[in-house]
């Protein structure tokens, strides 16, 4: 045991001894048997009064700087002093403390899903939980209105509900839910605020709760299809969930078409009534390890050859896509569906061993999924052009109408990305493995575009 924990517990042991003696200096000093107590001494007359305690709020923010330290030990210290002698103001405090810090997060920029990702990735599921259930806690102030359509649907997503019941400490019942004494599951509310504390500030994508303004949750104009994202959701689902590369491949190609050509209507539709393009929006795309910054590659892939920009944030994780509303569905659909497809073709592949016996998985893994995403952005670019066009046969329109609608929405998008990302730095990924290359260009060339097959062609 380290000088540092040995010291802690002896001077947590002279306080316990301390409160036991009924007052007896924890110093190890014996007062003599006359003449004691002191004159002045606490507690007896004419004493001066006790100092305030610190209120629990700083207490937890000392220990949630300890935890940020790596300081366990002072966390749990902490916890169990806080629970043994103000249990009532423990109580009171635990969850406010969490719901005061998602205040100044969100004026940072991050999101529920956003924090709910970086919780999955830094906490365990206990502060998992006590984060998504401080979030829940912190929209119920605000009234329906004041809060935007897309943060509200973030919180289905992360599955925040107030679960707990009024008029009963939320930290007593969190702990009988989890089968914890009230000591572990402080631990987890310090950790979760240091992680909340830890964050970095990020650009504003949505209004925080209780900013929105009336109508900010109305979706662009025209909107995106619901009927027909169910059909593409439907196709990537069957794509993802087949054993047949060619059915794979029409599916995934069909859900392209049909976006793509969605989006492009749209924007026909624009150019007729002679509107203006409607306002550039971002959305974050949370990527899992390994290989982050390939996949990373196939985002940017996608997000370009519909017409969007992406700018990947390494440090954390994600990718932010800036773009029209339908062109980000069309993204975050097709991007999350190729990614299932890649990694499922590229596990199929297994591993990689040198004559030697040395390891090569790792960098064929990496080379695959950049030249997946490579080879499905030139496909992408192939086939929008060609729905433009009508070199599949089927234009969407004439060229010279569309054209200078896409360039206006190209603007707009541009100066969303200039001005929340001011300073950028271009980012390159090398390939070392030949035969992760050409074989993550031929899982490319499976996965998506040859329309003309049919989707039974494989199946008996």
């Amino acid at each position: 045991m380290g000088t540092r924990n040995r010291e802690r517990r002896a001077a947590k042991a002279k306080r316990r001894a301390h409160r036991r003696a009924g007052g007896t200096p924890p110093n190890g000093w014996a007062p003599p048997e006359d003449g004691w107590p002191p004159p002045g001494a606490r507690g007896w007359p004419g004493a001066p009064p006790p100092p305030e305690p610190e209120p629990v709020e700083a207490v937890l923010a000392a220990a949630a700087r300890h935890q940020l330290d790596g300081d366990r030990g002072a966390v749990r210290d902490c916890a169990e002093e806080l629970v043994a002698t103000r249990p009532a103001a423990v109580d009171t405090a635990a969850q406010p403390v969490l719901v005061r810090a998602l205040g100044t997060v969100w004026t940072h920029g991050w999101l529920p899903y956003d924090v709910h990702q970086i919780a999955q990735r830094r906490l365990d599921s206990a502060g998992v939980r006590c984060v998504v259930d401080a979030i829940a806690a912190d929209t119920q102030q605000y009234a329906a209105a004041t809060v935007h359509q897309r943060w509200d649907d973030q919180l289905r997503q992360i599955d925040a509900t107030v679960w707990w019941q009024a008029g009963t400490p939320y930290l007593q019942q969190w702990a009988r839910q989890r089968r914890c004494g009230s000591a572990r599951a402080l631990v987890s509310v310090v950790e979760a605020l240091a992680m909340l504390a830890a964050l970095p500030s990020l650009p504003q994508i949505l209004p925080p709760p209780g900013t929105a303004q009336a109508g900010s949750a109305t979706p662009s104009r025209g909107g995106v299809d619901q009927k027909v994202l169910t059909r593409v959701r439907a196709l990537l689902a069957k794509a993802e969930s087949t054993g047949f590369a060619e059915e794979a491949e029409a599916l995934s190609a069909k859900a392209q078409q049909l976006m793509s050509r969605h989006a492009l209507e749209r924007a026909m539709v624009e150019a007729d009534e002679g509107h203006d393009p409607d306002p550039a929006t971002a959305r974050r795309l949370w990527l899992d390890n390994p290989y982050v910054g390939a996949k990373a590659l196939l985002v940017d892939a996608v997000a370009s050859a519909n017409r969007c920009r992406a700018m990947f944030v390494e440090q954390l994780g994600f990718v932010t896509v800036l773009g029209d509303d339908t062109d980000l569905e069309i993204v975050e659909l097709l991007t999350t569906s190729l990614l299932v497809q890649a990694t499922k073709a590229m596990l199929a592949a297994g591993s990689r061993i040198t004559r030697t016996g040395q390891s090569r998985t790792r960098s064929y893994r990496q080379s695959f999924l950049v030249a997946y995403a490579t080879r499905i952005g030139e496909r992408l670019s192939t086939a929008t052009e060609e729905a433009m066009t009508g070199g599949d046969g089927d234009a969407v329109a004439e060229p010279d109408r569309l054209l200078p609608v896409l360039a206006a929405r190209e603007r707009v998008v541009d100066e969303l990305f200039e001005s929340m990302f001011p300073r950028t730095v271009q980012r390159s990924f090398s390939v070392s493995n030949v035969e992760g290359w050409h074989a993550g260009r031929a899982a490319a060339d499976l996965a998506l575009l040859d329309t003309h097959h049919r989707l039974d062609a494989t199946s008996g």
